[in-house]
C-alpha cells in the first residue's frame, strides 16, 4: 500500500473523529464552535460548509501508523490522533495572535476575523476539547493505565509546546542566540507533539516501554529535521511550493538556524554584519534579504543546516530500527519521514 493510499485510509477517519469532537452541544453555541471548524478547514467565513486547506493532518496520521506499527489496532487510536490535532490547532491559533499573522492556511486567521480576544477563548476551547478527546479512548476498550500514560505524555508535550513557544518568543528580542538554545527550542516547540504523536500511538498498542520510548525518540528526531527543514525553506523555498513569500523567515527576521549559524560564526566580520542588519527596526527590505541571504550563503549556512537536518533524519530512521520491529506500518513510518523532509524514500 503506498503511502497516498495510507493518508486515503486514515484521513477520512481522522476527519469524522474530529467533527465529532468538535460537535456543536447547543444550537446557542454554535457561532463559538462555528469558529474552531472554520479554524479546521470545515467551514468559510459565514459559516457555509467548504473544503478548504485544513493542514497535512501529520500528527494524527503519525500517531496511527506507529500503532499500528506496534501491533496495535489504528482504531482504538483516534481519540488520542484527534487529540493530538486538536492541540496542534490550539497552538496555531494562539501563535497566529502571539505573531500577529493575519493569515493561516491561505485564509485569514481567526483572530484577524474575530479579534484576539475570541481567538484566545477558541483556541483554549480547543485545547480542552484535546484533553476530553482523551478520555474517549475507554470507549475503544483502550486499559486505564494505558489511558492514564497517554494523558501524561499529551500534557507534557503540551507543556514542552508553550515552553518551546516562550523562548522562541523571547529569541526576537535579542541576538545572542546560540545553536544550543535554538536546537532546545525547536525541540520543544515542533519536536515535542511530533514525539508525541508516535508516543500515544505506540501507548494505545503496546506496554513495551522500551518500544514507546524508541517511537518517542523517532517523533523528536522526526520533529527536529522537519523544523530545520523548515528554516531552509523560509530563507531558500520556492513559493510555488512553499505556498508563501520567498525569505519570508528573513524579512521578518526570525531566529532560525541558518541565521543563528551566521550569528556565532567565527568569522566575526560576517557576524557584525548579520547582527547589524537584525538589529534594524522592522521587517527587512528587499536589499537587506539579498545581503542576509549572500552573508548566509557566504558562510554556509545552507549546507550547515541541510547536514544537520538530515543527520536528526537519519537517527530517526535509527530509532525506528532499533524497535526491532518490521511490517507493514513501520515501512510507511519511514516513507513519510521521507516524505517531509524531500528525501528519496
Amino acid at each position: 500500500m503506498s503511502l497516498e493510499k495510507i493518508f486515503d485510509r486514515f484521513l477520512p477517519q481522522i476527519e469524522g473523529d474530529l467533527q465529532q469532537a468538535v460537535r456543536i452541544p447547543h444550537q446557542s453555541l454554535a457561532p463559538y464552535y462555528d469558529i474552531m471548524r472554520y479554524h479546521l478547514g470545515w467551514v468559510d467565513e459565514e459559516f457555509r460548509a467548504i473544503q478548504a486547506n485544513s493542514g497535512k493532518r501529520l500528527r494524527p496520521v503519525l500517531c496511527l501508523l506507529a500503532c499500528e506499527a506496534a501491533g496495535g489496532d489504528p482504531q482504538q487510536a483516534l481519540p488520542a490522533a484527534s487529540a493530538l490535532e486538536l492541540v496542534h490547532n490550539f497552538s496555531l491559533v494562539h501563535d497566529d495572535i502571539q505573531d500577529a499573522s493575519p493569515f493561516r492556511r491561505s485564509r485569514r486567521a481567526v483572530w484577524d476575523i474575530w479579534g484576539a480576544a475570541h481567538g484566545i477563548n477558541v483556541g483554549d476551547g480547543l485545547f480542552v476539547l484535546a484533553r476530553l478527546s482523551l478520555h474517549r479512548l475507554s470507549d475503544r476498550s483502550v486499559s486505564l493505565g494505558r489511558q492514564q500514560a497517554a494523558s501524561l505524555a499529551l500534557d507534557q508535550a503540551c507543556l514542552a509546546l508553550c515552553e518551546g513557544q516562550f523562548f522562541d518568543m523571547s529569541f526576537e528580542e535579542h541576538l545572542d542566540v546560540d545553536l544550543d538554545q535554538y536546537l532546545w527550542m525547536i525541540g520543544h516547540k515542533t519536536g515535542a507533539l511530533l514525539a508525541a504523536s508516535a508516543q500515544l500511538g505506540a501507548i494505545v498498542a503496546t506496554d513495551d516501554l522500551a518500544c514507546i520510548d524508541n517511537f518517542f525518540r523517532f517523533g523528536e528526531n522526526l520533529g527536529m529535521a522537519f523544523q530545520i527543514q523548515d528554516d531552509i525553506l523560509g530563507a531558500w523555498g520556492d513559493p510555488q511550493v512553499t505556498g508563501k513569500s520567498a525569505a519570508t523567515d528573513i524579512r521578518d527576521k526570525k531566529k532560525t538556524l541558518p541565521v543563528v549559524y551566521a550569528l556565532n560564526h567565527s568569522n566575526h566580520r560576517a557576524a557584525k554584519q548579520m547582527a547589524h542588519l537584525y538589529a534594524q527596526e522592522g521587517p527587512l527590505d528587499a536589499s537587506a534579504i539579498g545581503s542576509v541571504l549572500d552573508l548566509l550563503q557566504g558562510l554556509g549556512a545552507r549546507q550547515y543546516s541541510e547536514e544537520m537536518a538530515e543527520t536528526y533524519y537519519r537517527q530517526a530512521l535509527q530509532d525506528l530500527d532499533e524497535t526491532g520491529i518490521e511490517n507493514a506500518a513501520q515501512s510507511h513510518l519511514r516513507e513519510l519521514a521521507a516524505l517531509l523532509l524531500g528525501r528519496a524514500a
